[in-house]
């Protein structure tokens, strides 16, 4: 049974940090690449940021860049997202994804809310 199961998420103030967690079960780990999305009320999915199944490639949307970073642990079987400097417009739930050629997994979600 596949599991992608986010953590690390909450309140925050403006100019603070949070990591995610995503910790994932059930698939090779190590073929997926991995991502991070985010959907805040009203607004679409956006992808935030992705990282190749061998941590060689890193994609960030233009956003966050400078600010967050995607990392993977194969040895745990988990993928985070750091995130620095968060601002109010951050605020959202945060997806964590699994995908391949033939396959795309999802996690439930964690909200992250920046206000002070």
């Amino acid at each position: 049974q596949v599991q992608l199961v986010e953590s690390g998420g909450g309140l925050v103030q403006p100019g603070g940090s949070l990591r995610l967690s995503c910790a994932a079960s059930g698939f090779t780990f190590s073929t997926y690449a991995m991502s991070w999305y985010r959907q805040a009320p009203g607004k679409e999915r956006e992808l935030v940021a992705a990282i190749t199944n061998d941590g060689s490639y890193l994609n960030y949307a233009d956003s966050v860049k400078g600010r967050f970073t995607i990392s993977r642990d194969t040895a745990k079987n988990t993928v985070y997202l750091q995130m620095n400097s968060l601002k109010p417009e951050d605020t959202a739930v945060y997806y964590c994804n699994a995908g391949s050629s033939r396959r795309s997994y999802w996690g439930q979600g964690t909200q992250v809310t920046v206000s002070s």
